[in-house]
């Protein structure tokens, strides 16, 4: 097998991430900036679901890993910029 294949594996890691990060961004909103982080966390929870769309009905590997990376890059763009207040740097681009 080539290392770099994105396998079933693979892609149930990144999915379970991602959905992690996405539970934990939803509970932590920065309630002065709830419009904009709502925004954000709609963004994230559309490419995620596009991602599961990709998986489970096209059977696309590449684009469902495609979705995921978008989905969570909005995620860790609202961290960064502080619309989710959230300390994980095992999920986000943030210290801890």
């Amino acid at each position: 097998m080539i290392s770099d294949q994105i396998t079933l594996e693979k892609l149930e890691k990144y999915f379970s991430i991602t959905k992690e990060a996405l539970e934990k961004a939803r509970k932590a909103l920065d309630e002065k900036r709830k419009k904009e982080a709502e925004d954000f966390l709609d963004m994230a929870s559309r490419y995620y679901s596009d991602a599961k769309f990709f998986r489970e009905k096209k059977n696309d590997y590449v684009l469902a890993f495609a979705a995921l990376n978008y989905a969570h890059g909005w995620l860790d763009a609202g961290a960064r910029i502080g619309l989710f207040k959230v300390k994980d740097s095992r999920l986000f681009t943030v210290d801890d």
